[in-house]
Protein backbone atom coordinates (compact mmCIF):
# COMPACT_ATOMS: atom_id res chain seq x y z
CA UNK A 1 0.00 0.00 0.00
CA UNK A 2 3.06 2.23 0.79
CA UNK A 3 4.22 2.05 -2.57
CA UNK A 4 1.25 3.25 -4.43
CA UNK A 5 0.67 6.55 -2.40
CA UNK A 6 4.93 7.43 -2.94
CA UNK A 7 3.56 6.41 -6.56
CA UNK A 8 0.87 9.28 -6.80
CA UNK A 9 2.70 11.30 -4.89
CA UNK A 10 5.40 11.59 -7.43
CA UNK A 11 2.77 11.77 -10.41
CA UNK A 12 1.39 14.80 -8.43
CA UNK A 13 4.20 16.43 -7.87
CA UNK A 14 5.79 15.89 -11.13
CA UNK A 15 2.34 17.46 -12.88
CA UNK A 16 2.56 20.51 -10.38
CA UNK A 17 6.08 20.98 -11.95
CA UNK A 18 4.91 21.15 -15.40
CA UNK A 19 1.96 23.29 -14.79
CA UNK A 20 4.43 26.00 -13.18
CA UNK A 21 7.07 25.65 -15.44
CA UNK A 22 4.32 26.48 -17.90
CA UNK A 23 3.57 29.78 -16.22
CA UNK A 24 7.21 31.56 -16.29
CA UNK A 25 6.41 31.58 -20.22
CA UNK A 26 7.04 35.24 -21.79
CA UNK A 27 8.98 36.78 -18.52
CA UNK A 28 12.15 38.36 -19.08
CA UNK A 29 15.55 36.20 -18.34
CA UNK A 30 18.86 37.08 -18.20
CA UNK A 31 19.83 34.40 -20.06
CA UNK A 32 19.45 33.12 -23.27
CA UNK A 33 17.06 30.58 -25.06
CA UNK A 34 18.48 27.26 -25.25
CA UNK A 35 18.75 26.50 -29.25
CA UNK A 36 19.27 22.84 -29.55
CA UNK A 37 19.67 23.52 -33.40
CA UNK A 38 20.40 27.31 -34.02
CA UNK A 39 21.87 26.69 -37.42
CA UNK A 40 18.54 28.02 -38.82
CA UNK A 41 18.77 31.10 -36.94
CA UNK A 42 22.84 32.18 -37.97
CA UNK A 43 22.89 30.86 -41.85
CA UNK A 44 24.92 31.87 -44.65
CA UNK A 45 22.75 33.09 -47.50
CA UNK A 46 22.79 36.32 -50.49
CA UNK A 47 20.55 39.15 -50.72
CA UNK A 48 19.15 40.54 -53.79
CA UNK A 49 21.21 43.49 -55.63
CA UNK A 50 24.65 41.76 -53.44
CA UNK A 51 28.03 40.82 -54.68
CA UNK A 52 29.31 37.31 -54.62
CA UNK A 53 32.88 35.92 -54.59
CA UNK A 54 31.70 32.67 -55.43
CA UNK A 55 29.93 33.22 -58.85
CA UNK A 56 32.51 34.33 -61.92
CA UNK A 57 30.30 37.90 -62.22
CA UNK A 58 30.15 38.48 -59.08
CA UNK A 59 26.37 38.94 -58.77
CA UNK A 60 24.34 37.26 -56.36
CA UNK A 61 21.18 37.17 -58.84
CA UNK A 62 21.23 34.84 -61.47
CA UNK A 63 20.38 35.08 -65.01
CA UNK A 64 17.32 32.63 -65.73
CA UNK A 65 18.39 30.17 -67.93
CA UNK A 66 17.94 30.61 -71.47
CA UNK A 67 14.29 29.58 -73.34
CA UNK A 68 13.05 30.05 -69.67
CA UNK A 69 9.57 31.07 -69.81
CA UNK A 70 7.71 32.37 -66.86
CA UNK A 71 4.90 30.49 -65.84
CA UNK A 72 1.70 31.77 -67.47
CA UNK A 73 3.91 33.25 -70.42
CA UNK A 74 3.45 30.17 -72.89
CA UNK A 75 1.65 30.24 -75.60
CA UNK A 76 1.39 28.13 -78.32
CA UNK A 77 0.09 30.57 -80.63
CA UNK A 78 2.96 33.50 -80.67
CA UNK A 79 0.42 36.15 -82.50
CA UNK A 80 -2.17 35.80 -79.80
CA UNK A 81 0.53 36.32 -77.20
CA UNK A 82 2.41 39.08 -78.98
CA UNK A 83 0.33 40.71 -81.63
CA UNK A 84 2.82 40.10 -84.31
CA UNK A 85 3.09 37.67 -87.32
CA UNK A 86 6.05 35.25 -87.45
CA UNK A 87 7.39 38.15 -89.63
CA UNK A 88 7.34 40.39 -86.88
CA UNK A 89 5.13 43.01 -88.39
CA UNK A 90 1.76 43.48 -86.25
CA UNK A 91 -1.27 41.28 -87.24
CA UNK A 92 -4.04 42.93 -88.92
CA UNK A 93 -7.03 41.43 -87.47
CA UNK A 94 -8.00 40.09 -83.76
CA UNK A 95 -6.93 36.55 -83.62
CA UNK A 96 -10.16 35.78 -81.56
CA UNK A 97 -12.39 37.63 -83.99
CA UNK A 98 -15.73 35.40 -83.64
CA UNK A 99 -15.68 33.90 -80.39
CA UNK A 100 -19.37 34.03 -79.06
CA UNK A 101 -18.98 36.91 -76.35
CA UNK A 102 -15.92 38.25 -76.89
CA UNK A 103 -17.05 42.28 -77.21
CA UNK A 104 -18.90 41.52 -73.75
CA UNK A 105 -15.89 40.23 -72.02
CA UNK A 106 -14.20 43.40 -73.31
CA UNK A 107 -16.55 45.33 -72.22
CA UNK A 108 -16.28 44.45 -69.45
CA UNK A 109 -12.71 44.46 -68.75
CA UNK A 110 -12.74 47.82 -71.05
CA UNK A 111 -14.51 49.03 -67.84
CA UNK A 112 -12.36 48.49 -65.09
CA UNK A 113 -9.15 48.82 -66.72
CA UNK A 114 -9.79 51.45 -69.61
CA UNK A 115 -12.70 53.41 -68.74
CA UNK A 116 -11.03 55.68 -65.95
CA UNK A 117 -8.34 57.01 -68.74
CA UNK A 118 -10.28 57.35 -71.72
CA UNK A 119 -13.68 57.68 -70.86
CA UNK A 120 -16.98 55.51 -71.58
CA UNK A 121 -17.62 56.18 -75.03
CA UNK A 122 -13.84 55.97 -75.57
CA UNK A 123 -12.99 60.07 -76.06
CA UNK A 124 -10.17 60.46 -73.95
CA UNK A 125 -11.87 62.39 -71.50
CA UNK A 126 -12.72 59.94 -68.39
CA UNK A 127 -12.02 60.52 -64.88
CA UNK A 128 -8.53 61.37 -64.89
CA UNK A 129 -9.61 64.43 -67.23
CA UNK A 130 -12.49 65.12 -65.06
CA UNK A 131 -10.32 65.24 -62.04
CA UNK A 132 -6.99 66.53 -63.67
CA UNK A 133 -7.25 67.81 -66.49
CA UNK A 134 -4.76 65.43 -68.35
CA UNK A 135 -7.11 64.24 -71.62
CA UNK A 136 -5.98 60.49 -72.69
CA UNK A 137 -5.67 59.50 -76.50
CA UNK A 138 -9.11 59.43 -78.26
CA UNK A 139 -9.22 55.92 -79.23
CA UNK A 140 -12.11 57.05 -81.60
CA UNK A 141 -9.02 58.97 -83.54
CA UNK A 142 -8.45 58.28 -87.14
CA UNK A 143 -4.88 57.73 -86.57
CA UNK A 144 -5.81 54.92 -83.97
CA UNK A 145 -8.58 53.51 -86.29
CA UNK A 146 -6.19 53.04 -88.75
CA UNK A 147 -3.48 51.24 -86.92
CA UNK A 148 -3.48 47.04 -87.00
CA UNK A 149 -5.04 45.44 -84.19
CA UNK A 150 -1.48 43.83 -83.52
CA UNK A 151 -0.80 47.45 -82.76
CA UNK A 152 -3.20 48.21 -80.11
CA UNK A 153 -2.92 44.74 -78.92
CA UNK A 154 0.67 45.96 -78.30
CA UNK A 155 0.44 49.66 -76.98
CA UNK A 156 -2.32 47.28 -74.03
CA UNK A 157 0.72 44.77 -73.65
CA UNK A 158 3.71 47.25 -73.29
CA UNK A 159 2.36 50.70 -72.92
CA UNK A 160 3.12 54.02 -74.71
CA UNK A 161 3.62 57.18 -73.05
CA UNK A 162 1.67 58.27 -70.06
CA UNK A 163 -0.24 54.53 -70.55
CA UNK A 164 1.60 51.88 -68.11
CA UNK A 165 1.40 48.32 -70.02
CA UNK A 166 -1.07 45.83 -69.14
CA UNK A 167 0.68 42.91 -69.44
CA UNK A 168 0.91 41.30 -65.99
CA UNK A 169 -2.29 42.39 -64.90
CA UNK A 170 -4.60 41.36 -68.35
CA UNK A 171 -4.50 37.72 -69.87
CA UNK A 172 -3.76 37.97 -73.88
CA UNK A 173 -7.16 36.91 -74.34
CA UNK A 174 -9.14 39.50 -72.30
CA UNK A 175 -6.19 42.43 -73.98
CA UNK A 176 -7.87 40.90 -77.55
CA UNK A 177 -11.24 41.14 -76.22
CA UNK A 178 -10.83 44.84 -74.93
CA UNK A 179 -9.34 45.54 -78.31
CA UNK A 180 -12.87 44.25 -79.96
CA UNK A 181 -14.56 46.42 -77.93
CA UNK A 182 -12.67 48.92 -78.96
CA UNK A 183 -13.21 48.30 -82.63
CA UNK A 184 -16.82 48.35 -81.95
CA UNK A 185 -16.82 51.43 -80.62
CA UNK A 186 -15.14 52.79 -83.30
CA UNK A 187 -17.46 51.69 -85.74
CA UNK A 188 -20.09 53.15 -83.75
CA UNK A 189 -18.58 56.79 -84.14
CA UNK A 190 -19.10 59.65 -81.58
Amino acid sequence: MRKGRSCGLGTALLTVMIVASGCTRGTTSRRPPIHPNPNMDVQPKYTPQNTSEFFYDGATMRLPLPGTIARGEFSEEPTLATGRLADGSFATTNPLAGRPHLVDRGRERFGIYCQPCHGESANGRGMLYERSGVESANLKEQRIVDQPDGQLFDVITNGLGLMSGYKYPIPPEDRWAILAFVRQLQQEGE
